[in-house]
Protein backbone atom coordinates (compact mmCIF):
# COMPACT_ATOMS: atom_id res chain seq x y z
CA UNK A 1 0.00 0.00 0.00
CA UNK A 2 1.55 3.13 -1.05
CA UNK A 3 2.21 5.10 2.50
CA UNK A 4 3.28 9.01 3.43
CA UNK A 5 6.23 9.71 1.60
CA UNK A 6 4.32 7.98 -2.08
CA UNK A 7 1.40 9.47 -1.30
CA UNK A 8 3.24 13.03 -0.61
CA UNK A 9 5.37 12.73 -3.94
CA UNK A 10 2.02 11.42 -5.98
CA UNK A 11 0.49 14.42 -4.66
CA UNK A 12 3.22 16.95 -5.74
CA UNK A 13 3.04 15.11 -9.38
CA UNK A 14 -0.24 15.43 -9.92
CA UNK A 15 -0.02 19.61 -8.15
CA UNK A 16 2.28 20.03 -10.66
CA UNK A 17 0.31 18.87 -13.47
CA UNK A 18 -3.21 19.53 -12.73
CA UNK A 19 -3.46 23.12 -10.71
CA UNK A 20 -5.68 25.21 -13.10
CA UNK A 21 -6.54 22.89 -15.26
CA UNK A 22 -9.99 21.91 -16.55
CA UNK A 23 -11.34 18.47 -16.42
CA UNK A 24 -12.85 17.56 -19.58
CA UNK A 25 -14.31 14.06 -19.27
CA UNK A 26 -13.67 11.48 -16.33
CA UNK A 27 -14.82 7.87 -17.27
CA UNK A 28 -15.21 4.88 -14.46
CA UNK A 29 -14.80 1.45 -16.10
CA UNK A 30 -15.60 -0.21 -12.42
CA UNK A 31 -18.40 0.23 -10.71
CA UNK A 32 -16.83 -0.61 -7.73
CA UNK A 33 -15.02 2.44 -7.43
CA UNK A 34 -17.19 5.19 -6.73
CA UNK A 35 -18.39 4.92 -3.36
CA UNK A 36 -20.69 8.17 -3.30
CA UNK A 37 -23.89 9.25 -5.37
CA UNK A 38 -24.11 12.55 -4.24
CA UNK A 39 -22.90 14.90 -5.01
CA UNK A 40 -23.25 13.05 -8.99
CA UNK A 41 -19.82 12.49 -9.50
CA UNK A 42 -20.77 13.89 -13.57
CA UNK A 43 -20.62 17.62 -11.57
CA UNK A 44 -17.14 17.22 -11.62
CA UNK A 45 -16.76 17.96 -15.15
CA UNK A 46 -15.82 21.43 -16.63
CA UNK A 47 -14.30 22.31 -13.21
CA UNK A 48 -10.94 23.41 -12.79
CA UNK A 49 -8.58 22.24 -10.08
CA UNK A 50 -7.83 24.19 -7.11
CA UNK A 51 -6.10 22.05 -5.09
CA UNK A 52 -4.20 18.72 -4.06
CA UNK A 53 -3.74 17.04 -0.99
CA UNK A 54 -3.41 14.38 1.14
CA UNK A 55 -5.88 13.29 4.05
CA UNK A 56 -3.28 10.45 5.34
CA UNK A 57 -2.80 7.78 2.81
CA UNK A 58 -6.02 9.32 0.54
CA UNK A 59 -5.28 11.80 -2.19
CA UNK A 60 -7.82 14.85 -2.81
CA UNK A 61 -8.40 16.90 -6.13
CA UNK A 62 -10.01 20.10 -5.22
CA UNK A 63 -11.97 21.09 -7.97
CA UNK A 64 -13.65 24.77 -8.44
CA UNK A 65 -16.50 25.29 -5.89
CA UNK A 66 -15.30 23.22 -2.92
CA UNK A 67 -16.18 19.66 -4.61
CA UNK A 68 -13.27 17.35 -3.66
CA UNK A 69 -12.52 13.85 -5.66
CA UNK A 70 -10.79 11.93 -2.52
CA UNK A 71 -8.70 8.43 -3.70
CA UNK A 72 -8.15 5.72 -1.57
CA UNK A 73 -5.46 3.48 -3.20
CA UNK A 74 -5.54 0.78 -0.44
CA UNK A 75 -3.15 -2.01 -1.34
CA UNK A 76 -2.97 -2.32 -4.97
CA UNK A 77 -4.11 0.81 -6.73
CA UNK A 78 -1.82 3.34 -8.35
CA UNK A 79 -1.81 6.39 -10.26
CA UNK A 80 0.30 7.42 -13.60
CA UNK A 81 -0.06 10.20 -16.12
CA UNK A 82 -0.43 10.03 -19.63
CA UNK A 83 0.30 12.93 -22.02
CA UNK A 84 -1.83 14.13 -24.66
CA UNK A 85 -0.41 12.67 -28.06
CA UNK A 86 0.96 9.80 -26.08
CA UNK A 87 1.05 6.73 -28.67
CA UNK A 88 -2.64 5.18 -28.20
CA UNK A 89 -3.07 2.01 -27.00
CA UNK A 90 -5.99 0.02 -25.66
CA UNK A 91 -6.82 0.83 -22.35
CA UNK A 92 -5.55 -1.63 -19.36
CA UNK A 93 -7.98 -4.26 -18.04
CA UNK A 94 -7.17 -3.40 -14.72
CA UNK A 95 -8.12 0.45 -15.37
CA UNK A 96 -10.98 1.50 -12.59
CA UNK A 97 -10.83 5.42 -13.82
CA UNK A 98 -9.70 8.05 -15.91
CA UNK A 99 -9.86 11.79 -15.48
CA UNK A 100 -9.32 13.75 -18.71
CA UNK A 101 -7.79 16.98 -18.97
CA UNK A 102 -6.84 18.55 -22.10
CA UNK A 103 -3.10 17.97 -21.80
CA UNK A 104 -3.09 14.51 -20.88
CA UNK A 105 -5.30 12.28 -18.40
CA UNK A 106 -4.72 10.80 -15.00
CA UNK A 107 -5.69 7.28 -14.68
CA UNK A 108 -6.31 4.54 -11.55
CA UNK A 109 -5.48 1.19 -12.16
CA UNK A 110 -5.45 -1.57 -9.77
CA UNK A 111 -3.68 -5.03 -9.77
CA UNK A 112 -5.62 -8.27 -8.74
CA UNK A 113 -9.18 -8.66 -8.50
CA UNK A 114 -10.23 -7.68 -5.38
CA UNK A 115 -11.34 -3.86 -6.29
CA UNK A 116 -10.06 -2.13 -2.86
CA UNK A 117 -9.38 1.43 -4.12
CA UNK A 118 -12.18 4.13 -3.84
CA UNK A 119 -13.07 6.96 -4.84
CA UNK A 120 -15.55 9.32 -3.36
CA UNK A 121 -17.09 12.65 -4.31
CA UNK A 122 -17.79 14.94 -1.34
CA UNK A 123 -19.01 18.60 -1.16
CA UNK A 124 -17.01 20.89 1.18
CA UNK A 125 -15.13 21.19 4.01
CA UNK A 126 -16.88 19.40 6.11
CA UNK A 127 -17.90 16.51 4.73
CA UNK A 128 -14.24 16.11 3.22
CA UNK A 129 -13.09 16.07 6.97
CA UNK A 130 -15.82 13.14 7.40
CA UNK A 131 -13.27 10.92 5.57
CA UNK A 132 -10.24 11.92 7.87
CA UNK A 133 -9.32 9.19 10.26
CA UNK A 134 -7.89 11.55 12.37
CA UNK A 135 -4.18 10.14 13.00
CA UNK A 136 -1.65 13.15 13.31
CA UNK A 137 1.35 13.82 11.01
CA UNK A 138 4.36 13.29 13.14
CA UNK A 139 6.57 15.45 11.02
CA UNK A 140 4.84 18.50 12.97
CA UNK A 141 3.99 16.83 16.17
CA UNK A 142 5.55 17.66 19.57
CA UNK A 143 6.91 15.26 21.57
CA UNK A 144 3.88 15.61 23.73
CA UNK A 145 1.46 15.30 21.78
CA UNK A 146 3.18 12.50 20.20
CA UNK A 147 3.58 10.50 23.79
CA UNK A 148 0.32 11.71 24.06
CA UNK A 149 -1.65 10.27 21.02
CA UNK A 150 1.05 6.59 21.24
CA UNK A 151 -0.14 5.75 24.87
CA UNK A 152 -3.80 6.99 24.47
CA UNK A 153 -5.10 3.08 24.39
CA UNK A 154 -2.13 0.28 25.61
CA UNK A 155 -1.85 -1.59 22.31
CA UNK A 156 1.48 -2.70 20.60
CA UNK A 157 3.45 -0.54 18.94
CA UNK A 158 3.89 -2.06 15.66
CA UNK A 159 -0.47 -1.53 15.85
CA UNK A 160 0.03 1.95 17.29
CA UNK A 161 1.92 3.38 14.29
CA UNK A 162 -0.10 1.71 11.99
CA UNK A 163 -2.93 2.76 12.98
CA UNK A 164 -4.62 5.66 10.72
CA UNK A 165 -6.73 7.17 13.70
CA UNK A 166 -3.35 7.58 15.65
CA UNK A 167 -0.89 8.59 13.56
CA UNK A 168 -1.48 9.65 9.47
CA UNK A 169 0.08 7.51 6.42
CA UNK A 170 2.26 5.07 8.20
CA UNK A 171 1.54 1.37 7.23
CA UNK A 172 3.44 -1.91 7.26
CA UNK A 173 6.18 -0.97 4.63
CA UNK A 174 7.58 2.00 6.66
CA UNK A 175 6.93 0.62 10.62
CA UNK A 176 9.49 -1.86 10.62
CA UNK A 177 11.73 0.59 8.76
CA UNK A 178 10.70 2.76 12.07
CA UNK A 179 10.93 0.38 14.87
CA UNK A 180 14.19 -0.67 13.66
CA UNK A 181 15.36 2.84 13.52
CA UNK A 182 14.24 2.92 17.02
CA UNK A 183 15.43 -0.43 18.27
CA UNK A 184 11.98 -1.20 19.09
CA UNK A 185 10.21 -4.58 19.49
CA UNK A 186 7.35 -4.52 17.17
CA UNK A 187 5.24 -6.51 20.25
CA UNK A 188 6.58 -3.44 22.90
CA UNK A 189 3.49 -2.55 24.91
CA UNK A 190 2.92 1.58 23.83
CA UNK A 191 2.32 2.32 28.11
CA UNK A 192 5.28 -0.12 28.94
CA UNK A 193 7.82 2.23 27.02
CA UNK A 194 10.15 4.70 28.86
CA UNK A 195 10.38 8.02 28.18
CA UNK A 196 13.71 7.78 26.47
CA UNK A 197 12.26 4.56 24.45
CA UNK A 198 8.77 7.20 23.38
CA UNK A 199 11.67 9.92 22.60
CA UNK A 200 13.75 7.44 19.97
CA UNK A 201 10.39 6.66 18.31
CA UNK A 202 9.27 10.06 17.75
CA UNK A 203 12.82 10.95 15.93
CA UNK A 204 12.59 7.71 14.19
CA UNK A 205 9.31 8.30 12.68
CA UNK A 206 10.07 11.89 11.86
CA UNK A 207 13.78 10.65 10.02
CA UNK A 208 12.83 7.93 8.43
CA UNK A 209 9.22 9.50 6.59
CA UNK A 210 11.78 12.54 5.90
CA UNK A 211 14.07 10.82 4.45
CA UNK A 212 12.23 7.98 2.40
CA UNK A 213 9.89 11.20 1.27
CA UNK A 214 13.44 13.01 -0.08
CA UNK A 215 15.00 9.98 -1.65
CA UNK A 216 11.56 9.08 -3.85
CA UNK A 217 11.20 13.22 -4.92
CA UNK A 218 14.99 12.83 -6.23
CA UNK A 219 14.16 9.52 -7.24
CA UNK A 220 10.96 10.44 -9.69
CA UNK A 221 12.51 14.62 -10.29
CA UNK A 222 10.06 15.63 -12.80
CA UNK A 223 8.61 12.71 -14.47
CA UNK A 224 5.67 11.23 -12.36
CA UNK A 225 6.36 8.41 -9.69
CA UNK A 226 6.29 4.81 -11.07
CA UNK A 227 7.25 1.33 -9.63
CA UNK A 228 5.77 2.71 -6.22
CA UNK A 229 5.96 -0.29 -4.09
CA UNK A 230 6.10 -1.54 -0.63
CA UNK A 231 9.66 -3.17 -1.45
CA UNK A 232 12.61 -1.48 -2.07
CA UNK A 233 16.08 -2.69 -2.11
CA UNK A 234 17.32 0.52 0.11
CA UNK A 235 15.50 -0.42 3.01
CA UNK A 236 16.73 -2.02 6.20
CA UNK A 237 14.43 -5.01 7.11
CA UNK A 238 11.15 -4.32 5.15
CA UNK A 239 11.11 -7.45 2.63
CA UNK A 240 14.33 -8.73 4.05
CA UNK A 241 13.64 -11.73 5.65
CA UNK A 242 16.60 -14.17 5.53
CA UNK A 243 19.27 -10.96 4.68
CA UNK A 244 21.70 -9.47 6.83
CA UNK A 245 20.22 -6.52 9.06
CA UNK A 246 23.14 -3.34 7.80
CA UNK A 247 23.25 -2.39 11.76
CA UNK A 248 24.80 -5.84 12.80
CA UNK A 249 24.46 -8.39 10.41
CA UNK A 250 22.05 -10.71 11.92
CA UNK A 251 19.42 -12.37 9.38
CA UNK A 252 16.20 -10.44 9.24
CA UNK A 253 13.31 -12.14 11.05
CA UNK A 254 9.81 -11.75 9.94
CA UNK A 255 6.10 -12.88 11.98
CA UNK A 256 3.60 -13.69 9.52
CA UNK A 257 -0.09 -12.35 10.31
CA UNK A 258 -3.51 -12.25 8.30
CA UNK A 259 -2.04 -10.61 4.22
CA UNK A 260 0.69 -9.02 6.39
CA UNK A 261 4.33 -9.96 7.29
CA UNK A 262 6.09 -7.82 9.94
CA UNK A 263 10.09 -7.72 9.51
CA UNK A 264 12.33 -6.97 12.25
CA UNK A 265 15.92 -7.35 13.72
CA UNK A 266 16.23 -9.80 16.83
CA UNK A 267 19.80 -8.72 17.57
CA UNK A 268 18.94 -4.97 16.90
CA UNK A 269 15.24 -4.78 18.63
CA UNK A 270 14.35 -7.52 20.98
CA UNK A 271 17.45 -8.17 22.29
CA UNK A 272 18.50 -11.80 20.61
CA UNK A 273 14.91 -13.31 21.04
CA UNK A 274 12.90 -14.45 18.08
CA UNK A 275 9.78 -13.55 18.40
CA UNK A 276 6.78 -16.28 17.98
CA UNK A 277 5.44 -16.74 14.86
CA UNK A 278 2.00 -18.16 15.76
CA UNK A 279 1.85 -20.81 12.78
CA UNK A 280 5.35 -21.58 12.73
CA UNK A 281 6.34 -22.00 16.42
CA UNK A 282 3.19 -23.85 16.76
CA UNK A 283 3.73 -26.52 13.97
CA UNK A 284 7.83 -26.71 15.22
CA UNK A 285 6.65 -26.46 19.43
CA UNK A 286 10.16 -27.82 20.73
CA UNK A 287 11.89 -26.99 17.92
CA UNK A 288 11.21 -23.58 17.44
CA UNK A 289 14.57 -21.37 18.19
CA UNK A 290 13.85 -18.50 21.50
CA UNK A 291 17.21 -16.48 20.10
CA UNK A 292 19.00 -15.52 17.27
CA UNK A 293 22.17 -17.29 18.53
CA UNK A 294 20.73 -20.69 18.32
CA UNK A 295 20.05 -20.34 14.78
CA UNK A 296 24.02 -20.05 14.47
Amino acid sequence: MPELPDVVVYVEAVHKRLIGKTLVALSIPSPFLLRTAVPPVSTLTGRRVAGVRRIGKRIVLEFEGRLFAVLHLMIAGRLHWVPQGARARSPPRNLLARFEFDDGALTLTEAGTRKRASLHVVDGEIALAALDPGGIDVATASPEVFRERLIAENHTVKRALTDPRVFSGIGNAYSDEILHRAQLSPFALTRKLTAEQIGRLHRAASDVLAEWTERLRAATGDGFPGKVTAFRPEMAVHGKFGQPCPVCGAPVQRIVYAENETNYCARCQTGGTILADRSLSRLLKASWPRSIDELG
